[in-house]
Parts: structure tokens; C-alpha cells; sequence
């Protein structure tokens, strides 16, 4: 009994609180050693305890290195998490790994730290890691205050004060946080750069004790230091600088949406649109047209906060009432103009949108016909043969342009040759391959064709512009051509306004495609379109689009029609025939409207209330407003010689199922724009209207069209 006893008190220890496993078994051992009799069986046994005692020790050193090892860890990732952001510096690494930023101009001033060159994802990681993190609007500052006392230098540092008029070199004995200013001190002799006025030593003294000695972080530049013992100071103030001069607005303190996270709400989308507009990715009239807006939305909120601080709480005077009013309707303007903007920064909304804006464009004026009557023909080649100056003299210059009228000129370069066109000109380009450095402008009405395949005439754009090819003539034509796009901004080719026919020519596309902006009108017929970023083709509000048997595929969307449900847009004008959308990687065709809750922003009344209103119209008296909805003609016959490629073999009918869901939606959309409109009319007190007002009809020809492969289907819509 008394052996059993002992194998199972061996087999179940029993182990006291706070007692691990190995102490356990040592203290078994130990007692066995003690309680057992000096038999055989018993040494036997106290020699395997001593050698499990052994191993229980090593199995606790060991133990104890990897706690060791653990702690040292953790110790090692709070001490990072205390940095500024610039944790890919080794701080075991002597010197700085900033670069020196050398003064131009007056040498009397000491170098300072080159930070102005941050990469986006610097700044990023700094914003976000450091700085920001997940604050709330109204926590900005405190965040920023918190940041700063940790990375910054308290005092003793040498910094240039700079300002628009002066820059001089001062000492920070002492740094206020919480208001981001900074405690200063001139240093002497006095070592400054001024523009436009002559500084002494007593005047900065007198300057620096009006303002109580203390300049703004922003204003100061960290003396370059080759210890690396300031590189933290002078990086943290980069980014309070270029966060208070390019992200933060004077509006976000009064934000309303103060649940939500400041940097992924404004700081994120503000620090890609700077380095997109920085790295030429946005069209030069909407870069333009967005600081023109902020510009406006400043000037405007300073003066609703004059206004707002001059009415009194407990007021009731008349003049006070007229504050109020006007003061509501400030706050309306401004809200608009926020909302722009919040378009413009959003990086999908910027593209999706595409903003309506058509400021900053460089276009070449008309020159019109030329004075003594004549055409020219311009024909483009870099070098020719006898045998092909023969087949163009047989087959072109000779049947259509051997009359008196017309002179032929040669250029090198079909830029050279469109620049040198009037009205009625015609351009002939040979077979080649043409690289071309600048934008296409084609002003006046002219014809630019191809003597041969497209794959034979070859126009290239390589460098970075805000277009590649730009129609604004009254007729233009192009045909047989070939183009081939590299980092255009804001596509292969734009028809501003006037009219464009393209016939069998391809389109080989790296940003986004063909753009039909409001006015414009694009026939495009047997056209071969491929490789854009966007939307093969975008249909602005108010345009006419006519595409007969064209191939658009591998394309970000294959077709994109801008939302025209604002009442200020007029409906596009839209005929699709025996085309062939595939492979592209979202929606065949994709219609661009407001969403539910964009239009309960903007008041805007619901499908119920609207047949609602037209209900009770059609009950009223006569004399009161009666007007019908405008027809919108669905024609599958607008074509008169559509070219049909479905006679040779019948198309399975879920590839052209894509067509009736376009044609609903769009009529759908379309009437419930009138429907608004009519609704409009009757808010301003309108009781007759106009036959004409309302009679805008959107023609809508849509038939034997092909959706193949496209990768979230024919059809869909994208609201915002």
C-alpha cells in the first residue's frame, strides 16, 4: 500500500499557490529522497531525481532568458513609439540624416535643415502615426501641442525667423505648446536677410518685445546641425508648417461631423490632392479652379464670422433680423463652396465627377478662312518615296484636290501642320511613326486623315499635359489615324466644344479616354478604343454622342455618362449602335447621379412627392400650371445606315441584354428631372409655362450593342 501511495503522490502532485510545474516536481523529488529508506530500488531512484532536477533548472533558465528577452521587447517598442515619425533614422548612427538647405543671397545667415522635400507617405506615417492619430476636429490641437513636447527641443536651439519681410537669426530659450509659439531671443550680432526695408538691431529688439518675444513654430527654420541632435525639432516643425499652410481650413473648428476621425475625413484626401497637383496628375483648370474656390471660401467665412461676432444674442432690433438673414444666407454660399471642394479633394469623386470646369484651358483661337480664299493641304511625312508621292498624287491630291483653290504645303510634324491650318484646311499624313511633345489644339474646322492603315500612322504623345489631342472647331474630322497616349491628365482626346467625326481610327490610351464636354458634339464610327485607366468615353450633361460600331474594351469602365439630374444641366443626347464593349474591368456603361440622401441635402423632392404634386396638377383649374412631362424619344431606328454585324450570326442574347437596362435608366433619370423642373416652376409661382421651356428631349438610340466579359456587367449606376 505504501508503494502505491508513493506512485501516485509521484504521478498527481499537488503543487501550492503561485507554484509552477518545475518547482513542483523538485519539491516531490526532495521529498521522496527524504522519506525513502537507503535500499537498492531508492538510490536508483534519487539518482534519476538528481538528474530531473537538473533539467527542471536548465528548463528555468531558459525560461527566464525568454522573459528577459520579452521584456526587453516591450521596452524597446515604447521607447519607438516616444519618436517623431522619423523612425527609419538609427539613432546608434552618428551625425544627421538630413540634407543642408544652402541660402541663396545673403551669406550672412547660417544653412538650415532641407525638410520641404518629404515624400507623400512621410508625412503621411507622420500625420497619422504621430502627430494626429485618430483625434476628433476639435482635438487638434491638443494633439498637436502633445506631439510637440515630446519631439521638440525646449530651448537652446538657433532657428531663422522667417516672415515675408525679413528673415533673422534668433535663439529659442523657451517653447509654449499649447499656443505653438516659441520664447526668443536675437542673437548678436544681428544676422538677417530683409525685402523691401532696412532693419537695425534696436528696431528687431523693439519688434521682438512688442510681440512679448514670442514668434510663431511655423515662422522658425532649424539652423542645420551635422550632430543630428535637432533633426527631430526641425522635421516636427515641417510638418506643423506644411499642416497649418496646406491641410488644416479655418472652417474645420466648426465642423459638424466632430464624431469623426480628422485625418481620414480631411488630412488624408488633402495630402494626396497637394502631391497630385505636385506630380501633374490634375488638369491645370481644375488645380486652378480649386484654389480659386478656397480662395473664395475664406474670403467668405471671415466675413460670416464679422458678421456672426456683430450680432448680439439677446437682441431683437430690425437691423440685427437683416444680420441674421443675411448672415443665412452667407452660410448657404459657404456650405456650397465646401461642398465643391470636398468634391475636388475626394480622389474618386475627382475622377468620377470630373468637375465641371472648363477655366485655365490653353486653347488656340479660330483664325478662320484665310484672306485671299484659298485652302491648303498639308501633307506630313519625315521622308517619302517616288512610289508613294505617286499613290498620293492618284488616289488623293489628284480626284478631290486639283482645283485651283488649293496649295500644298509638306511638313516634318503633324503638330507643325495643324498649327498651320485655316479654316477649310486639310492634312494628309504618310505612314510613320510621329512623336509629338505638346498638346494637339484644334481650333478652326479642318480634315486630318491617314494615307493608310491606322496601325501605319502612328501619332505619340510621351510627356505629361493636361490633354493630347483638343477639339474646339465647328467641324472637325479625323480618320485613319493612330494615337497613343502617356501620362496625359486629362485625356486622349477632348472635344471642348463644336462638333468631331472620327472614323477608323484607334485610341490607345494609358490615363482616361475620349471626353464629350457639355456642348459638344462626337460622332464616332468604327473606332477602336483600349487601355484607359477611367472610362473609355465620358458624356458630360447638355452633350451629343453618337457611337456606331466601335470596339471599347480593357478599359477601367467601357462607357461613363456624367450625372445631368442637376435642374441647371440640360440631357444629353445619346446614340449607341453595334458596338462592342468587353473585358473592361467594371461596368460596360455606368450613369454618374446623386444618391438619396445627397438629394435630401439639397431639398430636393422625392419621386413620391413629385407624383404627388403632378397628381394634384392634373385636379386643378384650368388656368393653373399644366404642363406634361416632355416626351423622351427611346428610338432604335435614329440610324439611318447603321452598319450591322449581327446579320452574319446571332448574338446570344445576354450579351445584349445591357441595352434595355440603359435605355430605362436613363429614361427614368431623365423624367424625373423634368418632373423636378415642373416642380420648380410651381415654387416660383409659375401658373403658364412656356411650350418651349420644357421641351428639351433626350434622344435615346440604343440597339444591337455587345456586353462581353466586363467585370461588374453591362449596366450600372454610381451614386454619390
Amino acid at each position: 500500500m505504501a508503494e502505491e501511495d508513493g506512485c501516485s503522490s509521484m504521478t498527481e502532485p499537488q503543487f501550492e499557490a503561485g507554484e509552477t510545474a518545475a518547482d513542483g516536481l523538485i519539491s516531490t523529488a526532495d521529498s521522496i529522497s527524504c522519506e525513502s529508506g537507503p535500499n537498492k530500488a531508492d538510490i536508483v531512484d534519487l539518482e534519476s531525481n538528481v538528474e530531473l532536477e537538473e533539467d527542471v533548472r536548465d528548463f528555468n533558465l531558459r525560461q527566464e532568458d525568454v522573459r528577459q528577452e520579452l521584456f526587453q521587447n516591450e521596452e524597446e517598442e515604447e521607447e519607438d513609439d516616444g519618436d517623431s515619425g522619423t523612425a527609419y533614422f538609427n539613432p546608434d548612427m552618428a551625425g544627421t540624416r538630413l540634407q543642408r538647405a544652402e541660402r541663396i543671397g545673403d551669406a550672412s545667415l547660417p544653412d538650415t535643415f532641407q525638410t520641404n522635400e518629404l515624400l507623400y507617405y512621410e508625412r503621411f506615417k507622420a500625420y497619422q502615426d504621430y502627430m494626429l492619430g485618430d483625434c476628433k476636429t476639435s482635438e487638434v490641437k491638443a494633439f498637436t501641442a502633445d506631439y510637440l513636447e515630446k519631439v521638440l527641443e525646449p530651448c537652446d536651439w538657433q532657428a531663422q525667423w522667417c516672415t515675408d519681410v525679413f528673415d533673422v537669426l534668433v535663439e529659442v530659450v523657451d517653447v509654449n505648446y499649447k499656443d505653438l509659439k516659441a520664447q526668443v531671443k536675437l542673437v548678436v550680432p544681428l544676422q538677417c536677410e530683409t525685402r523691401g526695408c532696412e532693419l537695425t538691431e534696436e528696431a528687431m529688439n523693439t519688434l521682438l518685445e512688442a510681440t512679448l518675444h514670442n514668434v510663431p513654430l511655423q515662422e522658425l527654420r532649424v539652423v542645420f546641425d551635422e550632430s543630428g541632435d535637432f533633426d527631430q525639432t526641425a522635421l516636427a516643425l515641417e510638418h506643423l508648417r506644411f499642416f497649418y499652410k496646406h491641410i488644416w481650413r479655418q472652417w474645420d473648428d466648426e465642423d459638424e461631423d466632430d464624431d469623426f476621425d480628422y485625418f481620414v475625413r480631411c488630412v488624408e484626401p488633402r495630402l494626396r490632392l497637394f502631391y497630385d497637383i505636385l506630380e501633374d496628375r490634375v488638369p491645370a483648370g481644375l488645380v486652378a479652379e480649386y484654389y480659386s474656390l478656397l480662395a473664395r471660401c475664406s474670403q467668405k467665412f471671415q466675413e460670416f464670422s464679422s458678421l456672426r461676432n456683430g450680432i448680439s444674442s439677446d437682441s431683437e432690433s430690425e437691423l440685427d433680423n437683416v444680420s441674421m438673414v443675411e448672415g443665412l444666407r452667407m452660410y448657404e454660399q459657404m456650405e456650397s463652396l465646401k461642398r465643391k471642394l470636398r468634391i475636388i479633394e475626394n480622389p474618386l469623386l475627382r475622377y468620377v465627377l470630373g468637375y465641371k470646369v472648363n477655366s485655365g484651358h490653353q486653347s488656340c483661337s479660330a483664325k478662320g478662312p484665310r484672306a485671299s480664299g484659298g485652302r491648303m493641304v498639308h501633307v506630313v511625312s519625315v521622308s517619302t518615296t517616288v512610289s508613294q508621292l505617286q499613290s498620293l498624287m492618284a488616289d488623293k491630291l489628284g480626284p478631290k484636290f486639283s482645283g485651283e483653290e488649293f496649295e500644298v504645303q509638306f511638313h516634318s510634324e503633324p503638330l507643325l501642320a495643324v498649327s498651320a491650318c485655316y479654316e477649310g484646311d486639310v492634312v494628309i499624313i504618310l505612314p510613320g511613326h510621329y512623336n509629338v511633345t505638346s498638346s494637339i489644339s484644334i481650333p478652326d474646322s479642318i480634315s486630318v486623315e491617314g494615307f493608310g492603315l491606322p496601325d501605319e500612322v502612328v501619332i505619340e504623345k510621351k510627356n505629361k499635359g493636361d490633354s493630347f489631342v483638343a477639339s474646339t472647331g465647328a467641324d472637325v474630322k479625323i480618320s485613319n489615324v493612330k494615337f497613343i497616349q502617356h501620362d496625359a491628365i486629362e485625356g486622349i482626346l477632348c472635344v471642348r466644344q463644336g462638333k468631331l467625326e472620327m472614323e477608323n481610327c484607334v485610341l490607345q490610351c494609358e490615363t482616361t479616354g475620349v471626353i464629350v464636354r457639355t456642348s459638344a458634339h462626337l460622332t464616332m464610327n468604327m473606332c477602336d478604343l483600349y487601355g484607359s485607366k477611367g472610362a473609355g468615353v465620358e458624356i458630360y450633361p447638355g452633350s451629343v454622342c453618337s457611337m456606331v460600331g466601335n470596339g471599347i474594351h480593357h478599359c477601367k469602365e467601357g462607357i461613363l455618362i456624367k450625372d445631368f439630374a442637376d435642374e441647371l444641366d440640360t440631357m444629353p443626347k445619346i446614340t449607341m449602335v453595334n458596338n462592342v464593349i468587353h473585358n473592361n474591368e467594371g461596368y460596360g456603361v455606368i450613369l454618374v447621379k446623386p444618391s438619396d440622401a445627397a438629394a435630401a441635402q439639397e431639398d430636393t423632392p422625392s419621386d413620391e412627392q413629385l407624383d404627388k404634386e403632378e397628381g394634384k396638377e392634373e385636379m386643378n383649374c384650368e388656368g393653373e400650371l399644366q404642363v406634361d412631362v416632355p416626351v423622351i424619344v427611346v428610338d432604335d431606328c435614329s440610324v439611318k445606315e447603321p452598319v450591322s454585324y449581327s446579320s452574319c450570326y446571332v448574338v446570344p442574347p445576354e450579351f445584349t441584354e445591357g441595352n434595355d437596362a440603359i435605355k430605362r435608366e436613363l429614361v427614368a433619370t431623365s423624367a424625373k428631372k423634368q418632373r423636378l423642373q415642373k416642380s420648380r416652376l410651381k415654387e416660383l409661382g409659375v401658373t403658364q409655362a412656356d411650350d418651349n421651356l420644357l421641351s428639351q428631349e433626350m434622344f435615346v438610340s440604343i440597339q444591337d450593342n455587345q456586353f462581353r466579359r466586363n467585370g461588374m456587367g453591362s449596366f450600372g449606376t454610381f451614386l454619390y
